[in-house]
């Protein structure tokens, strides 16, 4: 093979690249997930890395909780991205809400790539204590 033909080779296969990269599909990634309960309700913590507050979406719809967000990785500048096998990462996940938490008083906290969402029981769910009364 002579030089010019490996140039020729290497100019079609960037071009194929640069192609490829426009028609990448977005991928989801499903986040890493911890979950706690107590009494007072459930804690969940989602890794979502290079996610910001404007990229991120939480809903509750009909007893299901939706995390959605997008990464943002920057490029740092004077380099230019070789290979990334995933382009514009896409997190997603979907979870099921007992009847007894109150979706309506969900809070939702991000800081440093790390969701933390606290969702209390609803009052009449919460564990008391019921006085017994001598007669």
């Amino acid at each position: 093979m002579t030089d010019t033909t490996q140039v020729v080779e290497r100019s079609q296969s960037a071009m194929a690249q640069r192609q490829q990269d426009k028609a990448a599909p977005t991928v989801t990634l499903l986040p890493a997930v911890d979950i706690v309960e107590d009494s007072s309700g459930v804690t969940l913590w989602a890794d979502l890395p290079g996610v910001t507050r404007d990229k991120l979406q939480v809903s509750v719809h009909d007893g299901n909780l939706h995390i959605e967000a997008e990464a943002v990785v920057p490029t740092p500048s004077g380099l230019r991205v070789q290979h990334a096998e995933i382009h514009r990462p896409h997190f997603a996940r979907a979870f099921s809400l007992s009847p007894d938490l109150d979706s309506t008083q969900i809070g939702a906290q991000l800081q440093d790539g790390v969701l933390k969402l606290t969702i209390p029981r609803r009052e009449e769910a919460r564990p008391r204590r019921i006085a017994i009364n001598v007669a």
